[in-house]
């Protein structure tokens, strides 16, 4: 028995004019570093992190190779609060089955996935972008990199994601400037005076 629990709880995420603006962290995305790792064709996970008016749009999308996993590494490009995440999967059996989320371990492979997650979900067919899967914000407050595990679907041999929409806020990263201290190069008279002393002291005697 697993050591930690799915989640199970989803919300209906409401459609509205403001839902684009909660739905803006792909533009936060360090996308020439983000990587997609059993993906069909080169580049295609990078797709499927789109603006919300495009949610549903099916000409972008994600096929895994080799069996039905998927592995998304995101870098930010800032700090990131995550609150919530939108999947829209493949129809019928392609649509993934679960969905794993790391925080803060860049360029993890399927074989860091036996770590346990910081959290995990059970997930439902969702075609149209209607369901969220709430985040446990506590976890991932201070969000630099963000693995996303797919490791199941509903049966078929392929995983097929149209659109992963994450929500949160954005801050950008703090870069600590490097402090340059200039130390004094001139010699210290007081201790050139002792040796001075010194030198005659020993002369006269």
């Amino acid at each position: 028995m697993s050591g930690h629990n799915c989640e199970h709880e989803h919300h209906e995420h409401p459609v509205g004019p403001e839902a684009g603006i909660e739905y803006s962290l792909y533009t936060k995305i360090d996308t020439d570093n983000l990587e997609c790792l059993n993906e069909h064709s080169d580049g295609a996970g990078r797709s499927i992190f789109k603006p919300w008016e495009d949610r549903l749009s099916r000409d972008k999308f994600v096929d895994s190779d080799a069996d039905e996993e998927l592995l998304f590494n995101i870098p930010f490009t800032g700090n990131v609060k995550l609150k919530g995440i939108i999947l829209i999967g493949g129809e019928g059996e392609m649509h993934p089955s679960k969905m794993r989320l790391y925080k803060n371990r860049p360029k993890m492979s399927f074989d860091d996935t036996s770590v346990a997650p910081d959290q995990e979900f059970e997930l439902a067919r969702d075609e149209n972008g209607s369901l969220e899967y709430p985040i446990k914000i506590v976890k991932f407050s201070s969000v630099h990199h963000l693995t996303i595990h797919l490791p199941t679907n509903f049966g078929d041999d392929v995983s097929r994601v149209y659109y992963i929409g994450l929500r949160g806020e954005w801050t950008p990263a703090h870069h600590h400037g490097v402090t340059i201290c200039t130390y004094e190069s001139a010699p210290n008279v007081s201790d050139h005076k002792k040796n001075v002393m010194d030198d005659v002291s020993h002369q006269i005697m």
